[in-house]
């Protein structure tokens, strides 16, 4: 089932159909005796209930004398599909080719802001830590179990972090710090990685208090300069490439990042998160 954000962009492309047929004149029944399709195949399209094909959209343009105008919406509908991928089709294969897709999208990014509401950001993991959260993954949504593969994939993504022309801006919850990946000392080696990874010139952690109040509706979510953003729900990913929602996302990671502690505070919460697992 396609999220909102899919059914928004599908409702948008219909309306620019249902133009396109009132400005050449034609009822819904009109077109669709000229296309040789079930009436009903029209208010489904034009109402985002149906996704059309790129022949359904070239015979509509067709039919409505904008021919010209086809290939632009062909487009547009294909970069509506591309918005929502299913996890069991991106993972098909397992855990690899998705760590060597995130890697190459990586690449072409000068700067990433990465919200984190329950774990720690995939760039900041430890090994420990990245077989046990790709090992759930593997059981959870029942694919290939290649997580060794998978981890190196990561770890080797971690290169951009040291590569000039880069620059990261990362906000976690609290909750990030206490959720139980692994085992204890698998938690304690990550929040140690987070320590040490603090100090670096190109990157910013932030955690965000469990006492912070709500301000914004959140969830997981990933940008890629202003281009795009990434946002991982249970059943599928988005890929968010509107200006309109991208500019959301940028401002709903403003006020994350503004409630976020930075420096000495942020290490004396991942301290305290550390002394609590040593103790336990």
């Amino acid at each position: 089932m396609a999220t909102s954000t899919v059914l928004q962009a599908r409702e948008a492309l219909g309306s620019r159909l249902r133009d396109l047929r009132k400005e050449a004149g034609l009822t819904g029944k009109s077109l669709a005796a000229l296309a040789g399709w079930d009436s009903s195949k029209i208010s489904k399209i034009e109402y985002g209930k149906q996704a059309p094909s790129a022949d359904d959209i070239r015979g509509w343009c067709r039919a409505c004398g904008a021919g010209e105008q086809a290939d632009d919406l062909v487009i547009t509908a294909r970069d509506i599909e591309a918005m929502y991928v299913e996890w069991r089709r991106r993972l098909r294969t397992g855990t690899r080719a998705r760590q060597e897709k995130s890697q190459s999208l990586e690449a072409d990014t000068q700067l990433m802001r990465w919200y984190e509401p329950v774990l720690v950001p995939g760039l900041l993991h430890t090994a420990e830590y990245a077989a046990a959260v790709l090992q759930r993954v593997t059981a959870f949504y029942e694919i290939p179990d290649d997580t060794d593969a998978g981890v190196a994939a990561r770890m080797e993504r971690q290169q951009v972090l040291y590569q000039r022309g880069h620059s990261f801006h990362f906000v976690m919850a609290q909750q990030a710090l206490r959720t139980m990946v692994g085992n204890r000392d698998v938690m304690a080696g990550q929040l140690d990685r987070l320590l040490s990874i603090m100090s670096m010139a190109r990157l910013r952690l932030g955690i965000l208090p469990d006492q912070a109040p709500y301000t914004v509706p959140s969830h997981q979510f990933i940008m890629f300069d202003d281009r795009l953003v990434h946002v991982e729900a249970v059943s599928a990913e988005l890929t968010i490439t509107q200006p309109r929602e991208i500019a959301l996302y940028a401002r709903a990671f403003s006020v994350l990042a503004g409630q976020a502690a930075y420096g000495t505070h942020a290490r004396s919460l991942i301290l305290s998160e550390l002394e609590r697992l040593r103790d336990a």
